[in-house]
């Protein structure tokens, strides 16, 4: 059962913050925007980053892995914890984990991706999160963080009470490759931002947030890791997104109809599903089949709500999750879902 204990109190200029890489030590092959992302904490948001054995190191054990966090929560210096990027496997780690030591030692922890595995768990035990605000991805974007990041980035680590979240004017479209010192040099590439959509935005909704990276959803599901029985999830708000892997459209739905299958669906009376990624290395689409992969996806998502879960409001395209600009959202925190408003409030 989901127990919850008191939230962490806000950071402030000087609190240090550990780096961990608790799925990938990507910052090894990537230190760049690494380095990046560790000045920024430091210059912009004037904290202290802590990096920890395996958090600049490939091919790190889940065990190594584990005593990172470990070490990360049970030190009394530090106020938040914060992964350095995804990756894929960080299921490997969950085993390890001592649960009564995290619960005890409740302190913010920021991630996504990936780290959804690590933000369910926390989840189950209460203890305090928010879905987004890597150093690789987030601190460490080309040139400047953008404003929209920042702001809920200060919200969530110095700040307390409701905000209004922002729908953008311009997205990021096309990423840099990380190899190429060039990649640094300029903004990433973007192209204005289409609207969020509503569907059966007739009611107001507010609840604890839940859910992450679909995928990883998925694979929790499968190895039997961390999902609760549905009825845990009652009145919640359901946070989803897909990643750089990005996805097909009979895939998305299919692991919705899953969840709908498990009885999840149906227990959240609103979903956020994030603006999907439509571009990677591998898959350098243009503008129009962006824009058509989306749609197929949004499409994929309502078919789903329409079999599993009718009464469900949703707003799709919300920005958070692998976009840029990043919403970064609270994970077990308030969300307050005004359909006739067309208002999305994140309690930090």
């Amino acid at each position: 059962m989901h127990t919850e204990v008191p939230w962490a109190p806000k950071l402030s200029p000087g609190d240090a913050v550990a780096v961990v890489s608790p799925s990938a030590g990507l910052p090894a092959l990537f230190p760049a925007p690494f380095e990046l992302g560790l000045r920024r904490l430091r210059d912009e948001f004037g904290l202290v980053p802590v990096c920890y054995p395996a958090t600049r190191r490939l091919g790190a054990t889940p065990q190594e892995r584990a005593a990172d966090l470990h070490a990360a929560f049970a030190d009394p210096r530090i106020k938040a914890v914060v992964s350095s990027i995804g990756g894929d496997d960080q299921i490997r780690v969950l085993p390890h984990l001592d649960r009564e030591l995290l619960r005890a030692n409740p302190k913010p922890f920021f991630g996504y991706s990936d780290n959804t595995n690590l933000l369910v768990l926390l989840w189950n035990l209460g203890v305090p999160a928010y879905h987004g605000g890597s150093v690789m991805t987030q601190y460490g974007r080309p040139v400047t963080m953008h404003p929209a990041t920042v702001d809920t980035l200060r919200a969530a680590l110095f700040e307390a009470g409701p905000r209004v979240l922002r729908e953008p004017e311009r997205v990021d479209s096309v990423v840099g490759n990380w190899a190429d010192a060039g990649t640094f040099t300029r903004e990433p590439e973007s192209e204005p931002a289409e609207p969020w959509r509503w569907h059966r935005a007739d009611r107001r909704v507010e609840g604890r947030s839940w859910g992450g990276n679909l995928e990883i959803l998925s694979w929790l599901m499968m190895a039997d890791r961390e999902i609760l029985p549905p009825d845990a999830y009652e009145g919640c708000v359901l946070l989803l997104e897909t990643s750089e892997e990005m996805p097909s459209a009979p895939d998305v739905y299919r692991i919705l109809r899953n969840m709908g299958e498990r009885g999840l669906l149906r227990r959240f009376p609103a979903l956020l599903m994030a603006r999907a990624k439509a571009w990677n290395f591998d898959r350098p689409l243009g503008p129009a089949e962006r824009s058509a992969y989306r749609k197929d996806q949004r499409e994929a998502v309502l078919r789903a709500l329409a079999e599993y879960a009718p009464e469900t409001m949703a707003v799709l395209d919300v920005d958070f999750g692998h976009t840029d600009p990043q919403l970064v959202l609270p994970y077990g925190g308030l969300l307050t879902v005004d359909g006739p408003a067309r208002r999305i409030t994140a309690r930090y």
